[in-house]
């Protein structure tokens, strides 16, 4: 658990488990995938499951546009609202190291490993950056994944 000295006060943040993260990332791939392909289906009239011959050209034609789309989607869901689809039923957010909103930088680059090198990016992260559970690329953009905090759980004080 990280801990943020804010004034006088001791603030702490609850760092996502990794298993909680991988499955908001499959509800997320899930939904995008089911989404992209009945788009791609319907623009090409095209509703069979196509089998693409297993070489390195095909799937970097599939591979590089459904990145995008990922890549898009988790830039505009993180940046936005601070979490994607998948987050927000693990009740999960992209904050940056203060525990604060994410700048568009930061999550650009996070979104980047995630929709990219996703692979890479978890075991590089578990090995490397294993004390706050980040990946690579949260590393590099300066995010951390946490739990959210509980809105019905705040109580408000006055002076």
């Amino acid at each position: 658990m990280l801990e943020l000295v804010l004034s006088d006060e001791i603030t702490e943040i609850k760092l996502a488990r990794w298993t909680d993260r991988f499955l908001a990332w499959l509800i997320d791939f899930v939904i995008i995938s089911i989404i992209t392909g009945t788009i791609l289906a319907a623009a090409t009239g095209n509703f069979e499951i196509i089998i693409v011959e297993d070489d390195i050209w095909s799937e970097s034609i599939n591979y590089i546009p459904g990145s995008l789309v990922f890549f898009a989607y988790w830039t505009i869901t993180e940046y936005k609202m601070g979490q994607s689809i998948g987050k927000r039923v693990f009740h999960l957010k992209t904050v940056s190291m203060d525990g604060k909103a994410a700048d568009l930088k930061g999550v650009m680059i996070s979104s980047f490993g995630k929709a990219f090198l996703l692979p890479f990016d978890v075991v590089f992260g578990w090995i490397f950056t294993n004390k706050n559970r980040q990946r690579i690329f949260n590393r590099a953009g300066d995010t951390i994944v946490v739990k959210s905090q509980n809105q019905d759980a705040i109580e408000y004080k006055k002076d």
